[in-house]
């Protein structure tokens, strides 16, 4: 039986191309650990990996499978940087913090790439990514981006398209400039993680799925996870649910972070004679309400546009998807959609990403504001790294000031709705 993700819509075409995806078991009686983990995403599982590689007891449970959630259902794409440009850090954390967030974020990609290969995990890697821009007036600030990045960032792997450019790379008209970025690329998402799963469970991490936390206490200088099948008693936790945070579970956290609905459709195989994406980037748009769309190497459309601010989901994702697939590729308005699904982003106030301390040893991390594929990978690294006393990098995230969402428990999805629906409609006009 095709498995159904219990917390996200859809059956992605990740998960019906995967060759394998291991089961693992639920946690069966109560049981002790150096360091606890909730939830089996990129950030989790790294952190899990690297723990167990450097010998720590190690236990890491998810309420649902491995990849059931945003790691194992996004759009694959890495990106260069934060979710914020470098000029745009600039002006709020001035040049020497913006520096280092660009550095470690060469590092998460960097970091990605080497795992995959010294793990051999084909993870389906292609390189290149544009970035096009879906109004008029944004040649200069695409052109002083490629600049500033070359000059004060010491990455040259951007250049500016011209309109003509954008058409070609693109194979469609819609939009006016952009930036091509080779030093980046796209993968398949969950042959990643199901990767990082059995090197993790190799090294000796012990992983549960199907088993939920419903609560975290510090009880006589340890902290305890009570599940419905048994405690966890550990020095040390870390929380890695991001978008799929729980008020019951950990308040403080499901404050700060917002989950947004956010959706894909998967196409069958475009014809190579269509011009569509000849150099196979991927793309992701200026919008608010980004669009961002790739071909797979087997040449299914992966388009991903919709987002629903909130936990809901859409009667028919296809429906609208398709709309949007029409606008940018009219040739393709019949195409036939074969997969459609979605999954929760978690975002922050100032779309940057939350590392904090929620009580004597537990750490929460999340909030990556759709950057996570290489950052959440990193996180958890950092988390390990730093227990080893290897790195302090993880401190660069956890010094940034991310405040709570206003409105309190009942009113703050609401809220929330008006806002993103605000600049949702700029993005028309």
């Amino acid at each position: 039986m095709v498995w159904q993700s219990p917390i996200a819509p859809g059956i992605s075409w990740y998960q019906a191309t995967l060759t394998e995806r291991p089961t693992y078991p639920a946690l069966d009686g109560s049981t002790t650990a150096d360091v606890a983990i909730i939830g089996g995403g990129f950030t989790g599982l790294q952190a899990a990996c690297q723990l167990a590689e450097d010998g720590v007891d190690v236990v890491l449970i998810d309420a649902a499978r491995f990849g059931d959630g945003a790691s194992g259902r996004n759009g694959g794409q890495l990106g260069t940087g934060q979710h914020w440009w470098p000029e745009e850090l600039e002006t709020k954390l001035g040049e020497e913090r913006s520096q280092a967030f660009f550095r470690v974020a060469e590092e998460a990609k960097s970091h990605l790439l080497d795992f995959a290969r010294k793990h051999k995990i084909n993870i389906d890697f292609k390189p290149g990514q544009l970035s096009v821009a879906h109004k008029r007036g944004m040649e200069y600030t695409y052109r002083r981006h490629v600049d500033t990045l070359a000059e004060r960032y010491d990455y040259p792997h951007l250049s500016f398209m011209s309109n003509a450019e954008t058409a070609e790379r693109l194979g469609s008209d819609r939009f006016f400039c952009g930036i091509r970025d080779i030093g980046t690329g796209h993968i398949h998402p969950l042959k990643l993680l199901v990767g990082i799963a059995k090197t993790a469970a190799a090294a000796g991490a012990r992983l549960f799925e199907l088993t939920k936390a419903e609560n975290i206490e510090h009880v006589d200088g340890k902290n305890v996870i009570e599940t419905g099948r048994g405690t966890i008693t550990a020095e040390r936790v870390l929380i890695a649910c991001n978008g799929y945070i729980e008020d019951h579970l950990e308040p403080k956290t499901a404050a700060k972070i917002m989950p947004i609905r956010s959706f894909i459709a998967a196409t069958t195989p475009v014809k190579k004679d269509r011009k569509i994406l000849p150099g196979g980037e991927s793309v992701d748009d200026s919008r608010f309400v980004v669009r961002y769309f790739r071909k797979a190497p087997t040449g299914e459309m992966l388009f991903g546009g919709r987002e629903v601010y909130s936990a809901d989901n859409p009667k028919n994702i296809s429906r609208h998807l398709r709309r949007q697939i029409a606008e940018i590729y009219p040739q393709l308005k019949d195409v036939e959609i074969t997969h459609a699904w979605g999954g929760s982003v978690g975002i922050t106030m100032p779309r940057r990403p939350l590392v904090h301390d929620i009580m004597p040893g537990v750490t929460s991390i999340g909030g990556f504001s759709g950057h996570g594929v290489m950052l959440s990978n990193y996180c958890g690294k950092l988390y390990a790294d730093e227990i080893a006393g290897r790195s302090l990098d993880l401190e660069l995230y956890r010094d940034l000031d991310i405040p709570s969402f206003p409105g309190g428990g009942p009113l703050r999805k609401p809220l929330l709705f008006l806002a993103l629906t605000w600049f949702a409609l700029r993005d028309r006009f």
